[in-house]
Order: C-alpha cells, then sequence, then structure tokens
C-alpha cells in the first residue's frame, strides 16, 4: 500500500480550458513520494522506459502497483464519466529530458487517456519555466497555453486524449522523472505500440551495456 490521495483526486473539479483535465497537487503525500524517489532507477537516456524493464525498490514497486490497479482505475473512470474496464494500461517512465523532448503534439489516439505523475523536486528550472508542462490552445506556438503544469511533488495530471489535446514544454535537459500511464484502445494498433515501447527499452538496455 501507499498514500495516495484519492480524496483530492475525487474533490478537485475538472477544468474543461483548454480542453478536459484535471490536475492534483500532491496526489503522492510528501513522505512516501520521498521513499519513491530514493528508489528510482539512474536513467541517463531518454525516452520512455516501461515499467517492467525496470528494477524498483519497495515503495516505487508499490506506487507503480497502485496506479495500474483498480482503485485508481474507478477514480478516473468515475472523474470522467468513462468505461475503462477491460481497457488495457501501458505504463512507463521518463527519467531524463533531452534538447528534442517537449515538443508540441498529441498522444496517439490509441491512448483514451493520458496520466501523468511527476516526481521531481522544486529547483530553480522548474521556477523558470523550464520543462513545466503545457496545455496549448493549439499546435503552433508553446506561448500560447492556458495551464502550465511544474513536474514536481506528486503532482498528477489526467486528460482524455481527443484530437486537439495539444501540450508540451519549453527545453529542459536533465533530470526529469514522470510516470507515464495510459488507458488504451483495444485494438491491433494499441498493441503494436506497447509492443515498440517494450522494444526500443530493451535496445537502449543494450545500448548501454556496450557502453
Amino acid at each position: 500500500m501507499i498514500d495516495l490521495d484519492y480524496q483530492a483526486l475525487d474533490e478537485t473539479p475538472v477544468s474543461s480550458d483548454p480542453y478536459t483535465h484535471v490536475i492534483v497537487e500532491n496526489f503522492v503525500r510528501p513522505e512516501p513520494l520521498a521513499s519513491v524517489v530514493a528508489e528510482l532507477p539512474k536513467l541517463s537516456k531518454g525516452g520512455s522506459f516501461p515499467i517492467d524493464s525496470l528494477k524498483f525498490g519497495p515503495h516505487a514497486k508499490a506506487l507503480m502497483t497502485e496506479l495500474e490497479g483498480p482503485r485508481f482505475r474507478d477514480a478516473v473512470a468515475r472523474k470522467f464519466g468513462l468505461d475503462l474496464i477491460g481497457a488495457p494500461t501501458m505504463v512507463t517512465l521518463r527519467g531524463a529530458s533531452r534538447e528534442k523532448d517537449g515538443r508540441i503534439h498529441c498522444d496517439s489516439t490509441t491512448k483514451r487517456v493520458t496520466i501523468l505523475l511527476y516526481l521531481n523536486p522544486e529547483t530553480e528550472a522548474w521556477a523558470r519555466r523550464e520543462g513545466c508542462l503545457r496545455l496549448l490552445r493549439g499546435p503552433d506556438d508553446i506561448e500560447d497555453y492556458v495551464v502550465e503544469v511544474p513536474p514536481v511533488n506528486g503532482t498528477l495530471l489526467i486528460f482524455p486524449n481527443g484530437p486537439t489535446t495539444w501540450h508540451g514544454h519549453k527545453q529542459f535537459v536533465g533530470a526529469r522523472y514522470v510516470i507515464q500511464l495510459n488507458y488504451m484502445t483495444t485494438d491491433a494498433t494499441a498493441r503494436s505500440e506497447m509492443r515498440r515501447h517494450k522494444v526500443s527499452a530493451f535496445i537502449k538496455r543494450l545500448t548501454s551495456s556496450a557502453a
């Protein structure tokens, strides 16, 4: 078990500007968050790693298990009025941000819901707005945003995906830990995307070993 603030998730209103989303600060409470962060694997390479390709300590593992569990799924479904019964999950961890990361995009339509959980301490970089995710009005201007989410202190961001769920962040290079959980569609394209992530993680491990 891990102490997550489900009450705050239930009580935080859903926002609709620039698209449907909810943000919950300190969803992972400070004490368990410190234990989780201490147990995260060191990731020097960019990109997303499936969590089953990584080694975690007991607190971090408990967090991953909880996020894939029925209580969290039910809370998300209830929050947005969705039927997520039977929806497969894809959970990945990012630990390093590169120069090319943060470009404006919408997530793949195979991802029904995107959930981001930020695990970083507060730093001057975030105060300078580097690496802070922005929910954007459109695809062309990183400054045309409605909401900015510092990637700190167990902050949780959830949004159902759609053709206008544009997001991105200003360039940041360095450690930036975020868990991404997606509830996927059940079609072949979604299964292919999950396999692609696993193959990519395997290749990264081989490259790291060779170095």
